[in-house]
């Protein structure tokens, strides 16, 4: 399957690496590494919204850019096999009918099915981090992988386990960090330095304080949400990213199996991001409801035409199903 991507390069020159429209530390790391793990060919970084400022601990982050190659010979989406994660990229005309006519790749590590409708190649595997399957498939075509790779995919690896602490952690991950490790990345350094870009300055911390009032909880205190307006997406987005803030003490609560923090945009957008407890592994089914993706523990979903409340009364409704079939799995 990984040859696929030996496959893919060869004969292309020039390669644009698209992250979705919600970059993360995942699909921030797979796409740096790419570029130091492809030295010979012309690459450039894409994605179509600013890196947030909480990711800016990536040695590399400026290199992602809001400005599309039209003349790459080929595309690889990285981090999402989820066509409504595009949707960005495919309301431009312009970048539509690109990819719908030029080669492009998709390296994905989620559950979910694959539905992007435009013609592409894929490699996908499911792991807890899209960076562990960019390590995968570096080794398994003997690329080189130098010190900054090690590095990007590091990061990445330990922003999608939460520092190789979640469930779906395996026993080769920890080989990888290892050999990872054997090759240059110094964990304590990343993490240094992840740390002092997470700092949070007093404005911030105030913000997150009104986040856990808003805290709402139903079905007996099994779901926790919590709504991210408009207003606040633009007062304190940039700065730092309210689901970061919140989403982990929401999942932390004690009976709580399902945390999901929602953001509500005005043009009828609703985005959520969903975290399980280790006893409740549903988060990508309830995603897949609302026509998202991603993993048993963690995993996002966009919807159109809605509100909180409509989103929130899905919840209440879908959930116990999904607990009660998870216990009798």
């Amino acid at each position: 399957m990984y040859q696929k991507f030996t496959s893919f390069i060869d004969g292309k020159n020039t390669i644009c690496i698209i992250q979705a429209e919600n970059p993360d530390g995942d699909s921030l790391g797979s796409a740096i590494a790419l570029d130091h793990l492809l030295p010979e060919k012309t690459i450039s970084l894409y994605c179509p919204v600013d890196i947030p400022k909480y990711l800016h601990y990536f040695s590399d982050w400026s290199r992602v850019t809001n400005e599309f190659d039209f003349k790459a010979d080929g595309y690889i989406i990285v981090d999402t096999a989820a066509e409504i994660l595009l949707s960005k990229l495919l309301e431009d005309s312009a970048i539509k009918n690109r990819l719908y006519s030029a080669p492009v790749l998709v390296i994905d590590h989620h559950e979910t099915e694959d539905d992007i409708e435009f013609s592409h190649d894929s490699i996908i595997d499911v792991k807890p981090a899209c960076a562990e399957l960019i390590y995968e498939i570096a080794k398994g075509q003997n690329i080189p992988i130098e010190i900054p790779a090690a590095e990007a995919i590091f990061q990445g690896i330990l922003s999608d386990t939460l520092g190789l602490t979640s469930s779906s952690v395996t026993a080769r991950t920890f080989e990888i960090a290892a050999e990872l490790t054997k090759l240059g990345a110094d964990i304590s350094a990343l993490e240094e330095r992840r740390r002092e870009f997470m700092k949070k300055s007093p404005r911030i911390l105030d913000y997150k304080a009104d986040l856990i009032k808003r805290i709402e909880y139903f079905l007996d205190g099994e779901l926790a949400t919590v709504h991210i307006s408009w207003d606040d997406i633009r007062e304190y987005s940039d700065e730092y990213n309210p689901n970061v803030l919140i989403l982990e003490e929401l999942r932390l609560v004690e009976g709580v199996k399902v945390a999901v923090a929602i953001k509500t945009y005005p043009d009828g957008k609703v985005t959520g991001k969903i975290r399980s407890a280790s006893d409740a592994g549903i988060s990508e089914k309830i995603a897949g409801y609302f026509g998202g993706g991603g993993h048993p523990y963690a995993a996002g979903f966009r919807t159109y035409d809605t509100s909180y409340e409509e989103v929130v009364r899905d919840l209440v409704k879908i959930v116990p199903g999904l607990l009660a079939e998870l216990k009798n799995e």
